[in-house]
């Protein structure tokens, strides 16, 4: 089993990806103009904030006083990106295909904590979340694929 620190490493990691997509949704959000995806990036926004409040619970648990909720560094940048790309008018269409790969790399993150060796009750957290996150990539990957289709 990994130790205290690596798993807290992951847990970290894993906060750092909630809370970029949780800014990067609520981003999103407010310079879409498709309603629905307005609707769907808000929802996903809310969902982020719950499970950042889960893991950072279970940072506590594990030993964590005071947890970093703090977003990544790249995690701003690629904001800034896809808001600057929504300044330059590339549409709806830009948006979602920044989105996708905020989804991506929230992805990758899950994937490098469930491959390491991790407590029980926190794997059963981390793989519940991670279907999550898979679910808001499929969904915001065909929401993209749809439009570039229309």
């Amino acid at each position: 089993m990994a130790d205290q620190t690596k798993i807290l490493e992951l847990l970290h990691d894993l906060i750092e990806a909630c809370r970029d997509g949780e800014t990067g949704y609520v981003h999103a959000a407010a310079i879409i103009s498709d309603p629905e995806l307005k609707g769907y990036f808000t929802e996903q926004s809310k969902e982020r904030t719950r499970l950042l409040a889960e893991l950072t619970e279970v940072a506590k648990q594990v030993g964590e006083n005071k947890p970093d909720i703090s977003g990544s560094v790249a995690g701003a940048l690629h904001r800034a990106w896809f808001e600057a790309k929504a300044d330059l008018g590339l549409g709806d269409q830009a948006i979602l295909n920044s989105v996708e790969l905020g989804e991506d790399a929230a992805k990758k993150t899950y994937k490098e904590a469930l491959d390491a060796d991790l407590p029980d009750q926190v794997r059963a957290l981390v793989e519940r979340q991670a279907q999550s996150v898979l679910a808001a990539h499929d969904r915001v990957r065909d929401f993209r694929d749809r439009r570039k289709a229309a």
